[in-house]
Parts: structure tokens; sequence; C-alpha cells
């Protein structure tokens, strides 16, 4: 899930543009976006079971991110703005070592752990969870947030528990299901903190708010905080060097998930212009789900969920799409 800002709704009356543009179109880029998302957790379930170690899962992507995106403002905005950038991650280098660590390092490590522990389309639904705890997050730095679609959460909460119920009744232990589910809730509060952290600083009124605004930029300082985190790991673990197809596989999730699929939905949220349109955007993404389930299907030769995996699924699905819709009003 990529970190990104509403755009305004408002079209200036000297604007020369077309009106929004048509919802299929909006929703086949956000249904593209969220095919290319849900690569994560397929390959990073297909690393697990070839044996490549989540640590070097969660580290070797992000080290793949700070490169390409290293590279694309270097082309893209020239080597003194990259140079403006490098400044302020070193001018406040404990911040960035904080929103970063928490935000990237700590969100995506859990995530990676849990795929050890259970299918990478369970740990996609399970990680719904971070819409729930998003408005919790908010208020705990300060923000007012209406606590409306209250009923919608709870389907995601209901459908996340009982994808697990269904897993309990398949055999596994329940030291396995609280590996594959407690690591993805703390990764569902972990991502909106960091989120908001740069939200704040973005907002703080000084000249860092305008680098900040570069959605780029913000994610490559972000990247660089995180980067400490994986290092700390490896020293931990002291996990077995990766092999070739570990490496090739996370940059392949760097490529796909980090800046084509970021770059999509970005795309196709900036050309609505109305909040049906955003929110169409936004509900498409709850296909990652599904996306995750039918690619582990077709490429692991995973076994489909039995009846109450579909219920579960469906819950999380519905829910998120109902409260991403019911958001827009009022």
């Amino acid at each position: 899930m990529p970190i990104t800002s509403r755009p305004s709704t408002g079209l200036s009356l000297v604007e020369t543009v077309d009106p929004s543009p048509h919802m299929p179109r909006l929703v086949g880029i956000g249904l593209l976006a969220a095919a290319l998302f849900s690569i994560t957790f397929v390959l990073n379930r297909a690393m697990s079971l070839g044996g490549g170690h989540w640590v070097w899962s969660a580290s070797l992507r992000y080290v793949d991110m700070a490169f390409l995106l290293t590279a694309w403002l270097l082309v893209r905005r020239g080597p003194r703005y990259l140079a403006a950038v490098l400044h302020l991650f070193c001018a406040r280098l404990g911040f960035w070592l904080l929103a970063g660590g928490i935000g990237f390092g700590i969100f995506y490590a859990c995530c990676c752990f849990a795929t050890d522990h259970a299918q990478g389309w369970i740990v996609a639904a399970t990680w719904q969870l971070t819409i729930l705890a998003t408005p919790f997050v908010l208020r705990a730095f300060g923000a007012r947030v209406p606590m409306r679609g209250l009923i919608f959460l709870g389907f995601i909460f209901l459908g996340v528990l009982t994808l697990n119920i269904q897993r309990a009744s398949t055999g596994s232990s329940v030291t396995q299901i609280l590996s594959g589910v407690v690591p993805v809730m703390v990764a569902a509060v972990a991502y909106p903190v960091g989120n908001q952290l740069l939200n704040c600083a973005k907002h703080a009124g000084d000249e860092a708010s305008v680098l900040l605004s570069d959605p780029v930029a913000a994610v490559l300082l972000l990247t660089l905080g995180a980067l400490p985190v994986f290092v700390l790991l490896i020293l931990l673990f002291n996990p077995p060097l990766p092999g070739v197809a570990q490496v090739g596989a996370t940059a392949l999730i760097a490529l796909v998930a980090g800046c084509l699929a970021t770059t999509l939905f970005l795309y196709a949220r900036n050309l609505s212009r109305d909040p049906l349109h955003i929110a169409a955007v936004d509900a498409t993404q709850a296909a990652e789900v599904a996306f995750a389930l039918f690619g582990e299907m077709l490429m692991l030769g995973a076994a489909p969920p039995d009846l109450l995996g579909w219920v579960g699924l469906v819950a999380v699905i519905g829910g998120l799409i109902g409260f991403t819709f019911q958001s827009t009003e009022g």
C-alpha cells in the first residue's frame, strides 16, 4: 500500500481538461495496480517455501528500493535535487530513523516473518486490519477522525478471524496461527504510524515541506531510514546468504510492487476528480487479497480455501469496499 495524499476534487475555472475519466478506466488501472501489489505476497511465500530466509526477503527489497528511487530522482530531478533530499535525511537523521524504521522497517519485516507461517493470501487478508488500525493511530496523534463505518471495519475484523478459524480447522497449531497473525497485526499499526509521522513533517510549514510533497522523495527518505532496521535483523539472526532466486525475486518485488504498482495507483487517484471516483480507485485495492489467492493457486499450487475460508475472504473484501465508499459520504 502506497503513501498517498487525497487530491483536490474541485476543478479550476481555467482548466481545459475533460471531466474525470470514465469509471471503468479508473477501476481498470486500480485493479492492475492491485494485481501488481499482490505479487509481494505471492513471491514472499514462494521465497519462504524455497528456503529463503525472511530477513533477506525483507532487507533486499528495501536495498533495491533505495537504489531504484535514488536513480529515479537523479535522472528525473537532477543531482542538485537528490543532494537536497539526502541533506534533509542527514539533517533530521533521528526523525527518519524513527519514521522509516517503524513505517517501513518493522512493517515489512513483520509481514515477511508472517509469510513463513501462513499462506500469502491469508497474510494479505490479515494486512487489511491496517484499515481498522488507522483511525485509532490518527486519534493518538491528535487528529479528529469521525468513526463512521464501524460496521464495515467489523466485517474486516470478523473476516480475518474467520480465516484463522478456518486454518485451525485444517490442523494448523495455535503457535503457527499466532505466528502468522500477530506480526501482521503489528505491521498493520506500524505502517500508519510511519505514514502519520511523515504527514506531520510534511505539514510543518518549513522548507522541508516542499521536498516532502514529492512522494518519490518521501518514500526514499523513509526507505533510507528503514535500512538500519534490516542491518540489525541481519546481525541478530545471521541468516545464510540468499540464493540467486531470492535476490531476483526481491528485485522484482521492488520494481513491480514498489515502483510500477505505486505509480499506477497514484496515476489513477490523481485522475479522479470527485469523491466517488477516488473511493472507487481506493476500493480496487481490496482485490489484492483475491489476486494473492489466485496467484498462489496458479504459481505455487496452493489449495483453494474451504467454505469457511471463502466466507472470511468475502467479509474482508466486502468490509474494505464498504468502508471506502462510506468514508466519502457527508
